[in-house]
Order: structure tokens, then sequence, then C-alpha cells
């Protein structure tokens, strides 16, 4: 059984880069950097990597940034990064000569697992935890894994397939425990650097348990190392609020992930109460000198509807994470206007139902306020009490982006028509003396008509 844990301190061990000169050849995807990657004998693929790196347009232009990209992760053979990792675990199972693996998943890992494992007729024994979105236990079922539920968290199912792998020698494919996860990842980097030419400014990435972030990170620092690019981009972690052990870790100037006891949020990616990569998370933020935020559920479901509607992307709840961190104040008031920002949009909204929930309850009234002008609109809703942007928009019948109703608040703080206070990560509105004459006005109009 291969062992990746460290003998003296159980630490999951890493790969160095062994090249000094690289040579990147073949299409764009994982296998053109097989030079900068652990050495596998048989190459297992269904084509992954090669992803998009989609420059952002109307969703780039609401939110007040002019260099904002989407590096699209949801273009991969089962519209997921984790391909990446999977293809590289899977190839260098079959270079062992194994014939079965175990792997403890939320989702992603597993079901990329689960593809490639049926590529090459190899055995594949998932744990997961009780909470699954059905997307993806539905791909896992139909790529013939082995499917069985072991406890109520991931920290659970991981506990059991360290045990599993103990007692029966199965290959240990669990992306938290297995050093290739790291090493398939970062390849989103090198490609990142070769679409745009250069580094970018800032990278913004979900985080859970920290691996992605971490991997990121080692990528564009090889790339250094490497000659192949001069300067290397601060990164932006984003946890959901309900589930943010690393940012809080982050903003208390911990080193190490604050655990919880319990997690409260939808967003079944990034639902890591015990992240077993969060130190190295935080190693990555600081050294990078980026920074961590968190994002409600809510609003990570409306950034989800965001890029679909305005940039063609179906992205999960979790993978909508970067995006919905843009609109903060904290990172607005960090990342310029003009920097050149990569979003990483992780997975596919296919993989889960809670968007389509999500739509159902918020569905458009027709011809709501149609006799009003929006900002008429938005100023009687902060007269009524609704206090703040997204509050606003919701109340608008989502029928404008949220980055033009920011336009339309910036307007009226700057008429004098509505004062704004920080409260925390948000601005609290209310309606200035000089609103309330305003919308006094406009009813002595709207009585002669």
């Amino acid at each position: 059984m291969v062992n990746w844990r460290c003998p003296h301190c159980g630490a999951t061990l890493e790969y160095q880069l062994e090249v000094s000169k690289p040579v990147f050849s073949g299409p764009l995807g994982l296998w053109r950097y097989r030079s900068v990657l652990p050495r596998v004998e048989k190459q297992v693929t269904l084509g992954e990597g090669g992803t998009p790196l989609q420059r952002s347009t109307r969703l780039a232009e609401s939110l007040g940034y002019s260099n904002l990209y989407l590096k699209d992760e949801t273009r991969n053979p089962t519209n997921s990064y984790k391909d990446r990792s999977a293809a590289l675990i899977v190839s260098d199972a079959v270079t062992r000569g194994y014939d079965s693996l175990v792997c403890a998943t939320s989702g992603n890992h597993g079901a990329s697992l689960a593809a490639y494992c049926a590529k090459v007729d190899l055995e594949c024994n998932l744990l997961v935890p009780r909470r699954l979105d059905m997307g993806k236990l539905a791909q896992m079922l139909a790529y013939d894994a082995s499917v069985v539920e072991a406890g109520e968290t991931i920290e659970e199912a991981i506990q059991r397939a360290v045990q599993l792998a103990e007692e029966t020698g199965w290959y240990q494919a669990t992306s938290e425990l297995n050093p290739l996860s790291v090493e398939g990842v970062k390849t989103i980097s090198y490609e990142v650097v070769e679409q745009l030419g250069v580094a970018p400014d800032y990278v913004v990435a979900a985080m859970g348990s920290g691996m992605t972030i971490h991997a990121i990170w080692k990528g564009f620092q090889e790339l250094r190392e490497l000659g192949l690019t001069e300067r290397l981009p601060a990164l932006v972690g984003v946890q959901s609020e309900g589930c943010a052990p690393i940012v809080e870790a982050y903003k208390r100037g911990e080193s190490k992930p604050l655990p919880l006891e319990q997690a409260e949020t939808e967003a079944s990616a990034i639902r890591v109460q015990k992240p077993l990569y969060g130190e190295y998370a935080l190693k990555a933020l600081r050294e990078s000198h980026g920074f961590a935020v968190t994002v409600s559920d809510q609003e990570m479901l409306e950034a989800s509807r965001e890029l679909a509607r305005n940039e063609g992307i179906f992205a999960e709840t979790a993978s909508s994470a970067p995006v919905a961190s843009l609109v903060l104040e904290e990172v607005r008031g960090r990342v310029g206007g003009d920097a050149l920002v990569v979003c990483l949009v992780t997975s596919s909204g296919l993989k889960i139902d809670d968007v389509l929930r999500y739509r159902d309850k918020h569905r458009r009234s027709p011809g709501l306020g149609g006799r009003l002008a929006t900002k008429e609109r938005i100023l009687r809703l902060v007269a009524e009490g609704t206090n703040y942007g997204y509050a606003i928009w919701r109340n608008l019948g989502l029928q404008m982006t949220t980055g033009a109703v920011y336009q339309h608040l910036n307007d009226l703080e700057r008429r004098g028509l509505i004062a704004a206070t920080k409260v925390g990560k948000r601005k609290e509105l209310v309606l200035t003396e000089r609103g309330r004459r305003v919308l006094e006005a406009l009813d002595e109009l709207q009585a002669l008509l």
C-alpha cells in the first residue's frame, strides 16, 4: 500500500518539482504539463483540462471590473475541475498495479474518480457523508461506483477511508490524503499564464479543505521558479458565512484553521468543518499578499444566476462564491476596477438542485412596478426599511443585474438622496432628508396625473 503520510507528523506528503527546463507539448490540457507532473507510465484520460479562460463582458461591466476573466472548469469531462486530479490519481493507481481504490468524497471528486475508473475497469469504492447532492450521486452510480454512506460529515467519511485503505490494501484516492490531487489542480495556474500571457493580479477561488487554493499557489510558485513568470498573483479565498474555519483563522492572525463543531451552509462542495489543507491555504493567502472573505448562501445563489444569465456559465453554488465576493465592499476596496482578475469556476450547476429550488421560489412577477422609474422604486424601498443592496435587488424582482442596482445606489448617494454607513462588510442605506423631499414631490406630481 502506498503511504502518502509523513511517518513523523502524519501530514500529507508533497511532490517537489524535479525539472528546471520543462517541455510543454501537445494541446492545452493536463498532459501538456507532464514534464512538471509526477511520472506515470499509463496515462488515463478523458480529455481533461484545456478549459476556456473566458473574458467577462456583461457581468464585468455590471460589477465595475474592466479586466475580469472566468476560468470555466465546468467544461471538463464530468463538469468539474476534479477531473484533473482524478486523471492523475487513476493513472498512478493503474501504473502501480492496483485493481481497487477507495475515496471519501462530498461529491465532485468521487464523480470524477468513478468516471476515470470506469474507463480502465478499476473498482471504485466511494464513501460519502449523509448530505450529498443528487446530481453528483447520479454520476457516481452511472459510472458503476460502489457508494456507501459513511457518517454525517466529510471528516467522518475520511476517517473511514483511512481505515479501509489500511484494512484492504486499496489505493487511497481521497483528495485530502493523496498529493496527486494538488498536482492535478496546479495545472490550472499553468494554463492561466499560457492563456493570458502573464500572471493575473488576483486569482479568486472558493475554499473548502483548502487544497484548491494551495494547489493554485503551488502552480504559480513553480512557474516563477521555472522562469515562466516574473510576478505572482494575490490570492483571494472565499468561504461560506456558515462554514468559514479558514477565513476566521485568517482574520484572527492564526496559522491554523479554527475547526467547527457544526457547519451551516447548503454549498456542499465547501462544507468542510476541519480543513486538512487549511494551514497550507492560510500560508498561500499570506505569502501571496492576498486575503480571505465570506459570502452568504443567498449571495452565492444569486451569483450563480448572474453567471448563467450574463456569461452563459451555469455554476454550482460553491463555484459561484468567487463571483459573489466581487460585490463586497471589502473586496472592492482592495481590488481595483482595472485589476486583472481571474475567478475560478470549479463545477457545473447541473450537479446540484439548490439553484433550481431557488429559481422556483423567486419567480418573476409579471409587470412588477412597470409605472415607476427604477430610481424612484429604489428610493421607496430604502424609505420602507430595505437597507442593503442585495435586498433591494431581490425586491425589484431580479429584473436587472446586481451591478446595475449598485450603480443606481451610487448615483443616488452621490446626489444626496440616500446615505450609506459601513456595517461589517455591507453598506447600510438610509433615506436622507433630501430623499424624503424628493419622494414627497413625486407623490404630489403623481396626484396630478
